[in-house]
């Protein structure tokens, strides 16, 4: 029973999570506050990151900041952001 419960909890945090996509031919590193934490990601081109479980701040590497509530599809081109 608690290890359905967990499984359960755990799906429905990586729905509500975001995803960030870096279509960009180099690396992106981008900046997540999030519950006070900070931290550096670098995504790899063509490659895909969840992140943001319960809402952060994400700093594009042009340095434009997105606030992002979780179920965000984020594409990442020419160092800027499009959120879906």
């Amino acid at each position: 029973m608690i290890m359905m419960l967990l499984v359960s909890a755990a799906m429905t945090a990586q729905a509500n999570a975001a995803s960030v996509t870096n279509k960009d031919a180099e690396t992106q590193v981008l900046v997540v506050v999030e519950d006070g934490s900070r931290a550096e990601i670098a995504l790899e081109p063509g490659t895909t990151e969840t992140i943001c479980p319960s809402g952060c701040f994400l700093t594009m590497p042009n340095g434009d900041r997105i606030a992002l509530g979780g179920g965000e599809e984020v594409e990442i081109k020419g160092g800027e952001a499009l959120v879906k």
